[in-house]
């Protein structure tokens, strides 16, 4: 690491695994060993940085720096960034400036835009912001007001956990062969899961997800643009993908959400959505996609039964006939003795409404599935675990430690074993078993054969 300071940065220090920092400078003291341990760690700096879509390879040399002072401060607060990167390929230079929050504290978006203000006028390319808030992707900030601003100057996002969780992965996968690095990447890993580092993950709703309960359980309609609404959504956001993140760490696989094309990069347009589908069917929905699963795992939460569903859709077997050996296929899936809570639901093809059995129903008697459609066959199925939490749905934290034990119990127990249908590869047919068969004088005699 080259201590050589940038020419518009007064003041700094380069990034160090061990600050001489005050004791309660928890968020100047994480900074520091998670800069430097980027630039020790090639792969380390290489994911995090790969993230925001800038290429770290064997040509880049990655500085980082803490305590900076900038030229050009135009602003009377004079704010100090926690932190600078600097990569540098040949005389390219790509620079981010660093804001971090440790444990409860929360990023403010008008520090943020002032921020954007010095790294225009310094010539820096973006922010990026670290805490323990959550963004689906690093592009989407959580904070609103940073995505809704008109600055050209990029601010990206990563979660304290998505550190940690591409720690994990590195640690998990062997991508890092050598022995010293490997090392300061664990002690990165026992540093951010110390309680005292103040890392952590999503753990409650915001309070107004109680009075959104009584509202919805009382009968209440919920307004356009409600602000408890929109709280929530926004806190579903966060928690979702700190579900994703978690089932990473527990598959060491990398688990996204799952989004449609149209709120791929458009945050207010999910929002704007999802809103809508809150006031009219009174449910919050999340798609996880892991890697190689049979399927996404779609998670529900509904508001009017007060429960959490969890589940995954399959296209039946178009190689069976019945209803009966389609279903069989299904079950045979199902390995556990424990199925309680566990449900099917399968789709009838044309207007015919969907059936859902509970699997030890189906277990029992393999007959209830046709009951009133005994002329049709299904086309696909949905498991799903159903849990009803009742008053435990409509507390803050309850609700996350609830959802965060079923997500897996589901994908665990059933989820990773179900296994989609594929099409047979094509036989060769019987009466087309050799090439003569099929030669051109094979087929001029089918053809003078053949009866209209």
């Amino acid at each position: 690491m080259s201590d050589l300071l940038p020419e518009f940065v007064v003041q700094g220090e380069p990034a160090r695994l061990f600050p001489v920092l005050s004791t309660t400078s928890k968020e100047g003291r994480a900074t520091a060993i998670l800069l430097a341990c980027m630039g020790l760690v090639n792969q380390l700096g290489a994911k995090l940085l790969g993230s925001l879509g800038q290429r770290v390879g064997k040509r880049a040399n990655l500085t980082t720096y803490t305590e900076v002072v900038l030229k050009s401060e135009p602003n009377e607060t004079r704010d100090r960034p926690d932190g600078l990167i600097v990569r540098r390929i040949g005389a390219r230079e790509w620079r981010a400036l660093i804001e971090a929050k440790i444990g409860n504290a929360k990023l403010s978006a008008e520090q943020i835009e002032r921020y954007r203000i010095l790294a225009k006028d310094n010539q820096v390319d973006c922010v990026v912001t670290i805490s323990n808030q959550f963004a689906t992707h690093p592009t989407s900030h959580p904070l609103e007001g940073v995505r809704k601003s008109r600055s050209k100057i990029p601010v990206f996002h990563w979660s304290w956990m998505h550190i940690l969780t591409t720690a994990e992965l590195l640690i998990s996968s062997d991508d890092v062969k050598e022995h010293d690095q490997l090392m300061i990447l664990n002690e990165l890993r026992r540093f951010l899961t110390h309680e005292s580092t103040g890392v952590k993950g999503f753990d409650r709703m915001p309070k107004e997800w109680a009075d959104l309960n009584k509202l919805v359980s009382s009968g209440g309609t919920i307004p356009a643009r409600s602000p408890e609404a929109v709280a929530v959504v926004e806190a579903w956001h966060q928690e979702t993908r700190d579900l994703s993140l978690i089932l990473t760490r527990m598959t060491e696989e990398r688990v996204s959400e799952k989004l449609p094309k149209k709120h791929v990069g458009d945050p207010a347009q999910r929002q704007k959505d999802e809103m809508a589908d809150l006031r009219d069917r009174h449910r919050l929905m999340s798609v996880l996609e892991i890697p190689d699963a049979a399927a996404p795992v779609e998670i529900v939460a509904d508001f009017m039964r007060r429960s959490v569903d969890v589940g995954m859709t399959l296209k039946a077997p178009r190689d069976k006939k019945s209803t009966k050996a389609r279903l069989n296929w299904l079950l045979r899936q199902v390995k556990s003795d424990n199925v309680e809570g566990l449900y099917v639901r399968m789709f009838w093809p044309g207007s015919s409404d969907p059936t859902q059995f509970p699997v030890a129903d189906l277990r029992a008697n393999v007959n209830i599935c046709e009951e009133g459609k005994e002329h049709l066959t299904p086309y696909a199925f949905h498991v799903f675990l159903s849990k009803r939490l009742g008053a435990r749905f409509t507390q803050q934290s309850n609700f996350i430690a609830d959802l965060e034990a079923i997500v897996p119990e589901f994908y665990g127990s059933f989820g990773s074993r179900l296994v989609a249908w594929k099409k047979s590869a094509p036989k060769i047919k019987e009466i087309k078993s050799s090439p003569e068969d099929v030669s051109t004088e094979a087929i001029s005699e089918d053809a003078a054969d053949f009866e209209f």
